[in-house]
């Protein structure tokens, strides 16, 4: 899973990629210092795993990971070439979800390219440039399905459905907010498109310290939330100084830093879990004395499939899996006390493989 860190220059967003991936991305108060995208690989926090490890002892604990990559900020006009233009652009069409980082304090000694705080303003912004590069890909789309309806009229219906997507976006509106006004039919052709605004998205309300021990009272965070909750995004409330200040600490430290600041889990933690509900996402956990594993699937996978996550001769031999919940495991305390309960089940190719399920998979090549 690929997420893209976006945002207007100076709204804290080199400085969350540094907290959550100890990527090291430069991080400046003027525009453009990451003109290259940075990426981080980071582990997934998966507290089953970690127990896991515990009871197995194994050589190696291999968690799922997630890239963000750290794409150099936005200005207006990026969309006709303005501040680094189709490259910012292209970055992101790479990613699989974008998270939106938007500023949500004031600061004189932090220097904002609008000259001002204003959340709203600020993802209108990165919002029209996204859906600015959508239209002219909309409008190849439209005559190349025009030009194909000469030969074959079922391109025809392809055609309308893009024109009047191409009016929807001329409204400044992302294709996002489209799709759930049409058919399903309708919204899989369109989906079938690398469009920018399509994209799910994670708003990260960059707050400072007051504002983060009471999000709510914070009116620029209210306005984000709101804004948020028209398009069915998701909002995490983040301080990317003090996610700075947690990265430097060691392990041990770190959950009593937050549990002196009143906050259960880290920001890296929060925007993992909305990143997995965002994309629908679970894992899946492998485990023995060599390694002990978590692999990400999509929810609703079946288990040949989620097999071939491990080895594609998983999946072309597959003959079954044997199947125990984590939370059936750590009642009993070791496998062969879960198989003496008949706890650990045989399923077969229909099986939908479940969030924390613990899989050995039989196979014959």
């Amino acid at each position: 899973m690929k997420l893209g860190i976006v945002g207007l220059p100076n709204v804290g967003k080199s400085t969350l990629f540094n907290a959550i991936t100890n990527a090291g991305a430069e991080s400046a108060n003027y525009p453009f210092c990451t003109i290259d995208p940075n990426v981080g690989m980071v582990a997934v926090p998966d507290a089953r795993l970690d127990r896991l490890s515990e009871m197995y002892h194994p050589k190696k604990t291999t968690p799922a990971v997630i890239e963000f990559v750290d794409i150099a900020g936005l200005v207006k006009g990026a969309s006709k070439g303005e501040g680094l233009g189709n490259q910012f652009l292209s970055h992101i069409r790479m990613t699989d979800a974008i998270v939106h980082v938007v500023r949500c304090f004031d600061d004189e000694n932090v220097i904002h390219v609008e000259g001002s705080t204003d959340p709203i303003r600020d993802m209108d912004t990165i919002d029209l440039e996204l859906v600015m590069a959508d239209l002219e890909m909309v409008n190849r789309r439209i005559d190349k399905a025009q030009k194909a309806a000469k030969g074959d009229k079922k391109f025809l219906h392809e055609a309308e459905v893009f024109s009047a997507l191409r009016d929807w976006l001329d409204g400044g509106q992302s294709a996002r907010a489209y799709l759930p006004q049409i058919s399903e039919e309708d919204a899989a052709l369109i989906a079938t498109s690398e469009l920018l605004s399509l994209k799910p998205v994670i708003y990260a309300a960059n707050l400072d310290e007051d504002g983060f021990s009471d999000p709510e009272a914070v009116d620029y965070y209210r306005q984000v939330k709101e804004r948020a909750s028209t398009e069915g995004a998701q909002v995490i409330p983040v301080c990317a100084k003090l996610e700075a200040e947690i990265a430097e600490l060691p392990a041990d430290e770190k959950q009593m830093f937050l549990d002196d600041l009143g906050v259960a889990q880290s920001g890296l933690d929060r925007l993992v879990q909305a990143s997995y509900t965002l994309l629908g996402l679970i894992s899946f956990l492998t485990s023995g004395e060599d390694e002990c594993r978590a692999w990400t699937i999509t929810r609703g996978t079946k288990a040949p499939q989620a097999a071939g996550k491990i080895h594609s001769d998983f999946e072309r031999g597959f003959i079954r899996a044997e199947v125990v919940s984590f939370d059936d495991l750590m009642a009993c305390g070791t496998m062969a006390a879960a198989r003496e309960k008949g706890l650990i089940r045989s399923e077969g190719k229909e099986y939908i493989v479940q969030d924390g399920d613990i899989i050995l998979f039989r196979f014959n090549v």
